[in-house]
């Protein structure tokens, strides 16, 4: 079964997992992905995803570990904000599946386990709580390069994991670079 739009490129698995609040809004959802057997956590790396490039290079460094044999895998994080209860049962899945995207692509292309935890709430506190739920072996997330002035104006989100989380955080700074063109 798959969620979908009018268009096909819209369609997305129905989630392996979901979760209620209390007044019966989606708040979480979750896809097994290609790590299905396999215990979310402990031995695995968990990749804050924005859809933005710099949280690519994150999944492209925690792949790295990975390949390494410094993990088992990766859980997948995207955070939304909080959305009205209508918005939040076509929104969220469609939201964070559309912004893992490359991310999966990028996994499943190099073989590396991987999950999908779509979550609502503020980013920081969500990244960290799943992380510690889950028991990951660590948190990477991109940071978009802020000036220390702006990080405390605007509140980095890497900048506020790294303060609330008591497990190891990779934080990966800037974009990835772009591949070396052949005869360039």
């Amino acid at each position: 079964m798959t969620l979908s739009t009018s268009h096909d490129h819209d369609r997305i698995p129905t989630p392996d997992q979901i979760q209620r609040d209390d007044l019966g809004r989606l708040v979480a959802v979750a896809w097994l992905g290609t790590a299905e057997g396999q215990q979310a956590g402990s031995a695995r790396w968990l990749v804050a995803v924005d859809g933005s490039a710099c949280a690519l290079h994150a999944v492209q460094a925690a792949a790295r570990l990975v390949a390494l044999g410094q993990g088992s895998g990766i859980d997948l994080v995207h955070v939304q904000s909080w959305l009205s209860k209508e918005a939040a049962e076509t929104g969220l899945a469609r939201g964070g599946w559309a912004a893992t995207a490359l991310a999966r692509h990028l996994l499943q292309a190099a073989s590396i386990p991987w999950n999908l935890h779509v979550l609502m709430g503020e980013a920081a506190n969500e990244i960290v709580g799943l992380a510690h739920r889950l028991g990951s072996l660590g948190i990477a997330v991109g940071s978009h390069g802020l000036t220390a002035a702006e990080s405390v104006l605007l509140g980095s989100v890497a900048d506020q994991v790294l303060r609330r989380a008591t497990l190891p955080v990779l934080i990966v700074n800037g974009a990835p670079a772009m591949p070396a063109t052949p005869g360039a």
